[in-house]
């Protein structure tokens, strides 16, 4: 990532820069993965010169064509989707995404996924190998096929054992995704701190489905999907707020966000930074909106840092 000019803060020019140790944001406000494509589909629309950064779409070995459809249905102020973690797979988008992506100054946070431990191990060392790669997103709600199907995310134990592994092959900051589809999300942010994660994203979606009253079957193709859009905010909201008394690596809160407003709660609730996600399909430009928002609220309020709303 290309150096950045150092912020002089001042109550008209609020300092919205996040620290992370060894890697940092110019801003708060990320993409989410899966809602923003390879950050390229969304430059008619948005500078991502101006994000504090933008997570891919999934990564596996090969390539995904993902779940049949229907595959993506709205819930309310929610949205499901089982698209089933279709990519263009490592090699393509090594060759053909990644070069188009390294003209951009914002972080580049390759989220990635395996079916096994030595999936994920391979994933891990192979995008770290690339420079334009800021961070690493590990998105361990996948099954293991090596433990009869079980999510990874599901158990602390393989929790651990996952992370632990790719902990070693990652050259780059790791941060993990955590389900929550689980008893006590802090067990699983614990088992991901003890295990070598740099940082959490808190949280992936929640398993939902809808029923379509013609058919009287489930919409879906994949019958389950994942619900996220405000409907989860507050859920994602409260775990935030107890993980992060929970575990000292730094937090991002994602689960409903589309206004600065919400991104600022997630911040006094204990994350560093947060993902935007479902908001992207409604408004392509959200993210900025929510950037220049959250400048202007810690204008108006006196903040000089946005370091200041971060809970002691």
């Amino acid at each position: 990532m290309p150096p950045e000019l150092p912020v002089i803060s001042s109550p008209n020019n609020p300092d919205l820069s996040v620290s992370m140790g060894k890697f940092s944001l110019k801003n708060p406000v990320v993409a989410a993965s899966g809602t923003f494509g390879y950050g390229l589909e969304f430059t008619p629309f948005v500078d991502l010169n101006q994000l504090g950064g933008f997570c891919t779409k999934g990564l596996s070995l090969e390539p995904r064509l993902g779940n049949p459809v229907p595959r993506v249905a709205e819930s309310g102020e929610g949205m499901l989707n089982a698209i089933g973690l279709e990519n263009v797979g490592l090699e393509k988008f090594a060759a053909e995404k990644l070069p188009r992506i390294a003209q951009y100054s914002c972080a580049v946070i390759c989220n990635f996924f395996g079916n096994t431990v030595e999936e994920y191990v391979r994933m891990a060392e192979a995008l770290s190998a690339h420079e334009r790669v800021d961070a690493l997103e590990m998105n361990i709600s996948c099954p293991n096929v090596k433990e009869g199907g079980h999510q990874f995310s599901s158990d602390p134990r393989l929790v651990e054992e996952v992370v632990g592994a790719a902990r070693k092959a990652a050259a780059k900051f790791l941060i993990v995704k955590l389900s929550p589809n689980v008893t006590d999300i802090t067990e699983t942010a614990r088992a991901a701190e003890a295990a070598g994660a740099d940082a959490l994203s808190l949280t992936n979606t929640h398993v939902g489905m809808v029923m379509d009253i013609e058919t009287r079957a489930p919409y879906l193709a994949n019958i389950t999907g994942g619900l996220s859009g405000p409907a989860i905010k507050p859920i994602s909201l409260q775990m935030v707020y107890h993980t992060a008394r929970a575990v000292k690596v730094p937090l991002f809160g994602v689960g409903g966000i589309r206004t600065a407003e919400d991104a600022l709660e997630y911040l006094m609730a204990g994350a560093r930074a947060v993902q935007v996600g479902t908001a992207n399909f409604f408004d392509p430009g959200v993210t900025l909106k929510i950037v220049q928002g959250m400048k202007t609220w810690c204008r108006d309020n006196g903040v000089r840092s946005i370091s200041e709303l971060y809970p002691l």
